[in-house]
């Protein structure tokens, strides 16, 4: 199968990069359904199943949206959002405000003449106070099941964007679709995502106006996803760069050599440098840390600065943040192997 997208220069001038929290939540939910997850995203699954079992989590509503037993899902529980970095709020907000032609529509396209599950004909019937009730479930998913995490899915996320846009820079915009994945080519004016399911089939997707929205996920992990109708700006949802390194820092995920090989690191860095060190695996920001090793950004700082000068952390600017991550020396040291993990960090630029 075969979803292509005709760019026009309008489309290409207009297409940015965007990260959605409540796109993260909803493919969280979507993850949970899937009796084969990813190895990439196991750890969090299996996290998230011992934390369901503490506290069960009721979805009534969203459940059978978000799981439909078929290959797609309604766009409007991801909307396209409006700025580079928005809020959890901010999408929520747009989702509340999903017109009600737009949400029936939607649901058409979704279930068209088979079983409807009761919440999608009751979001049919009564929009507005679905749609509230909707997004008061993704709101506690969001809370349980992502918030603990979203500083690393953020700074992964950002990583992923701040590479990409060089790649844009660099070789323009047939550099950058054809770095996403090996089944999304740019030939042309014609963007194609191959799928193996669907043999030749070809879906023909009629973007929708101001241009193409690229959202790096890592819930999403392995699979790039087109949009093919929605009520806002078309999305080309894709893996980031480096999503398994988000995992390394959960309780489950197995101890690093640095911790069993007796604290030699921490002997010869510092306790708080060498779990610093082990910690950037996963990029992140000077407050995301601060706020894990709960002391002030400064206090951190001055660690990051030697680590640095000791090319075992290196720096990256995302927009107004710089991103800091382990460099294949500072992996080395920890007794990593460099080869396993070059695959999915981040390049520095």
């Amino acid at each position: 199968m075969r979803y292509v997208m005709k760019l026009d220069v309008a489309d290409l001038a207009a297409t940015r990069f965007t990260t959605s929290p409540l796109g993260e939540t909803v493919r969280a939910v979507r993850l949970l359904g899937n009796p084969r997850p990813p190895s990439v995203n196991l750890p969090w699954v299996r996290w998230a199943q011992r934390e369901l079992e503490r506290r069960p989590l009721r979805m009534p509503r969203l459940w059978p949206l978000a799981l439909t037993g078929l290959p797609y899902f309604p766009e409007f529980l991801i909307p396209a959002p409006a700025g580079r970095r928005p809020s959890f709020a901010d999408n929520v907000a747009q989702l509340r405000a999903t017109p009600a032609t737009a949400v029936r529509a939607s649901l058409g396209r979704v279930f068209a003449d088979g079983p409807w599950p009761a919440s999608a004909l009751d979001l049919a019937e009564r929009p507005a106070e679905s749609l509230a009730e909707i997004a008061a479930e993704l709101t506690e998913c969001y809370q349980r099941l992502v918030l603990p995490h979203w500083d690393r899915i953020a700074s992964v996320l950002d990583a992923d964007i701040a590479y990409r846009s060089g790649l844009l820079a660099d070789g323009g915009a047939r550099a950058l679709f054809g770095d996403i994945g090996p089944d999304l080519h740019l030939t042309g004016d014609t963007l194609v995502l191959s799928e193996p399911a669907g043999g030749e089939l070809v879906i023909p997707v009629l973007l929708a106006p101001d241009g193409l929205v690229l959202m790096p996920s890592v819930f999403n992990w392995p699979d790039v996803s087109a949009s093919r109708s929605t009520s806002t700006q078309s999305t080309l949802v894709y893996p980031a760069r480096g999503a398994a390194t988000v995992w390394q820092a959960l309780p489950a995920w197995p101890p690093s050599p640095a911790a069993a090989n007796g604290g030699a690191v921490a002997e010869l860095l510092g306790t708080v440098r060498a779990r610093l060190l082990d910690m950037l695996r996963s990029p992140a920001t000077t407050t995301a840390l601060a706020r894990q090793l709960g002391v002030t950004p400064s206090a951190v700082s001055q660690h990051l600065a030697a680590l640095h000068r000791g090319g075992l952390i290196e720096r990256q600017r995302s927009g107004r943040s710089v991103l800091y991550a382990t460099t294949d020396l500072g992996l080395a040291l920890l007794g990593a192997s460099s080869s396993a993990i070059a695959g999915i960090r981040p390049a520095a630029r």
